[in-house]
């Protein structure tokens, strides 16, 4: 019985509920995969490996794993596309699909994967996550999405979030962050003080009710990069964000945090 499935496309939305006009609220991008809760016509309700972010996604868009096929690819080492876009081919059909940066190429080996009843190839170049967190690295991995759109929901170059771009630059270096901002400030450790603050480290905003609505990752104690409007670097104070082209704070500080050794 197939319980599992896997991303076998470049990108798939995930829906607050079961229609493709409801809201997107998260993606799935290539290689990664999910549990599947429930299914409901054209439509199953999963819960993700990486976050267990819960939504929906369409059945004709993912390859069903069985447990045992889910578990062996769960057992073999985590690599990234080292290009921002790469390509793989299924070797069955002939296709080619677009991979993305941030997509996870779990159990490839040689540049090849056989999994269920699909086989990819690609000869681009692949890494594995830093075995030590190189944080100058990390802020390098942030900047490759300078001026991605802004994407409610997007995990992408071509469309993203705000705490989509922390998620997939912290996973691309062995971190596994939670998918929204206000459970992104619940992990790691609070840095009380944005002198003390170093490159790599997340910056977290909130509205005037105090709830947590925005993350960025500080390059250093000065400037931060994050999503809004686009993938951009602003100016950073104990106050919060300010945008030089608005001569205005758009975001309030609420607390900063170190995701080392999560």
């Amino acid at each position: 019985m197939c319980n599992f499935g896997f991303c076998n496309l470049s990108l798939i939305p995930v829906r607050a509920k079961e229609s493709h006009s409801s809201e997107m609220v998260n993606q799935l991008l290539f290689g990664e995969t999910f549990e599947i809760l429930e299914t409901l016509n054209e439509f199953v309700l999963i819960r993700g490996t990486l976050d267990n972010y819960e939504g929906f996604i369409s059945r004709k868009q993912f390859l069903p794993l069985t447990k045992d096929e889910y578990e062996m690819l769960m057992s073999k080492d985590k690599l990234f596309p080292v290009n921002p876009i790469s390509t793989i081919t299924e070797t069955n059909s002939g296709n080619t699909i677009k991979i993305l940066h941030g997509s996870s190429l779990r159990g490839f080996e040689d540049g090849r994967l056989v999994i269920a009843s699909q086989s990819f190839f690609t000869t681009d170049p692949m890494k594995s996550p830093d075995t030590v967190l190189d944080t100058e690295m990390l802020v390098q991995s942030a900047l490759q999405f300078l001026n991605a759109p802004y994407l409610w929901g997007g995990r992408s170059l071509f469309g993203i979030d705000c705490s989509g771009l922390t998620q997939i630059v912290y996973n691309i270096h062995g971190i596994g962050l939670q998918r929204d901002s206000r459970c992104q400030a619940q992990q790691g450790e609070t840095i009380h003080l944005l002198s003390e603050a170093l490159s790599g480290d997340l910056a977290f905003f909130d509205d005037d009710e105090g709830n947590i609505t925005h993350v960025g990752i500080i390059i250093n104690n000065r400037k931060i990069v994050h999503a809004s409007g686009m993938v951009r670097i602003d100016d950073l104070d104990h106050h919060g964000i300010f945008n030089q082209e608005l001569k205005k704070y758009t975001h309030k500080l609420r607390l900063i945090k170190r995701m080392l050794g999560l």
